[in-house]
């Protein structure tokens, strides 16, 4: 009798991933050569380095300001966390200076050198991928506030998602409970490097109890819910104590909309416009005193009625101001015409990709494309632009505009195909 082997599937091409991964963290490492010795150096001038020196020398999560105002949830928690590890290792000396911004570009770089895989696992495409990872790999980007990290989760949890799906739909069940908890987990872990993934989270699953009719399975939609809570709460309970307030892992929001809508305010943080006004905390010392006088949950709810007031009173103007940031979230600073040309492409590629992922991948798969690009920036079309907002999400940008290119390509015959037992040559 003759049995049959069972083929097992193709082995995933990892040499196009390590290949993008090291041409990007060679093109940042060259960039690190050319950033001046003082940004290198840890200081208490920005938030992150402000309360990750804190944690080594005080064994607090504070002082992110202009002057020591106490404990503090302006960050999430991880990013000040790992940079406080580096601190402890290397000393807050330039050396570990160099590490931080290291540690951030390999980040930076490993979600570029990603993209094959994600391509490939989302249905797009290894190839498109490729294509993907090493023009962002030359998309240089400046180390900020743990955006690089925060795009690798997203990354991960896009994939986790659409085998999620797969899974639902392949077995006409729901998931297993296990599985939920810890998806749900996994986006838990997330909100403390980026809170905003929380509407992305509740975009996937409203998604989800949509597109799933039978009301049984939408136990395991809570599941998720669930872990994600699970996770969380440690990081309430500490904020509760060391602030005496509940809210969701940041307390700055106020803070940040106050920024951006109130009288003479424009759209870019980085009009010299925002050097003197509105004060900020970190610049300001008298913003400062305020939040050690009051407190910083009371300063930043005072901040967030001021800016609501003032866009209640000014409709049209802040309407004005959203639209601009609209406009800057996804075509960038039109000013120069270089970044302009760069960021008008990429978005009309990106386009183009999402018609054609539309036309050739399941309804699940280009909904987990969507709705990041959809709930994402939401809360920074409220807020001053800053181009590191939306690292976390170019990704998405870049790989779609390399399924717009790579599907549009004579060489392939059928949108999305990929032939089995493809392998990088």
């Amino acid at each position: 009798m003759v049995i049959a082997r069972r083929r097992s599937p193709p082995r995933f091409p990892w040499r196009p991933c390590l290949l993008v991964f090291a041409v990007a963290l060679a093109v940042r490492v060259f960039f690190l050569t050319l950033i001046p010795e003082d940004a290198l150096q840890p200081s208490g001038d920005w938030e992150l380095e402000a309360i990750a020196m804190s944690i080594v020398e005080t064994g607090q999560f504070a002082n992110p300001y202009i002057e020591p105002t106490g404990p503090t949830a302006h960050l999430p928690p991880v990013p000040p966390l790992y940079l406080a590890l580096i601190y402890k290792i290397f000393g807050i000396t330039m050396l570990g200076g160099i590490v931080g911004w290291l540690i951030q570009m390999i980040f930076q770089s490993a979600i570029w050198g990603l993209l094959p895989w994600i391509g490939e696992r989302l249905g797009v495409g290894w190839r498109a991928g490729l294509i993907a990872g090493f023009a962002g790999a030359l998309w240089p980007q400046w180390i900020a506030h743990g955006e690089g990290l925060a795009a690798v989760l997203l990354g991960l949890l896009v994939v986790a998602i659409v085998r999620r799906w797969d899974a639902i739909d392949r077995l006409s069940a729901a998931p297993r409970a296990a599985a939920s908890l810890l998806l749900g987990a996994a986006f838990g872990f997330s909100f403390h490097v980026q809170p905003v993934f929380l509407v992305v989270l509740l975009g996937y699953l409203g998604f989800e109890v949509w597109h799933r009719s039978d009301r049984a399975r939408w136990a395991s939609t809570g599941l998720v819910l669930l872990g994600a809570l699970i996770v969380s709460i440690p990081w309430g309970i500490r904020n509760y104590r060391a602030l005496d307030a509940v809210f969701f892992v940041r307390s700055n929001f106020g803070l940040e909309l106050r920024m951006g809508n109130h009288e003479g305010a424009t759209a870019n943080i980085d009009d010299p416009h925002f050097n003197d006004w509105p004060p900020h905390p970190r610049t300001h010392a008298s913003e400062a005193e305020k939040i050690r006088e009051w407190g910083e949950v009371a300063y930043m709810r005072e901040s967030g009625r001021e800016a609501v007031g003032w866009i209640r009173s000014n409709l049209g103007e802040s309407a004005r101001l959203t639209a601009q940031r609209v406009r800057y979230f996804w075509l960038g600073a039109l000013d120069d015409p270089v970044m302009a040309l760069a960021f008008v492409t990429l978005a009309g590629l990106a386009a183009l990709g999402v018609v054609r992922v539309a036309r050739g991948l399941p309804a699940a798969h280009v909904a987990a494309l969507l709705i990041p690009l959809l709930t994402y920036p939401l809360v920074y079309y409220l807020v001053p632009w800053q181009h590191r907002y939306r690292f976390p999400i170019e990704w998405m940008l870049f790989l779609l505009a390399g399924a717009a290119l790579y599907w549009g390509s004579p060489a392939v015959s059928k949108v999305g195909q990929v032939e089995p037992g493809e392998t990088f040559e």
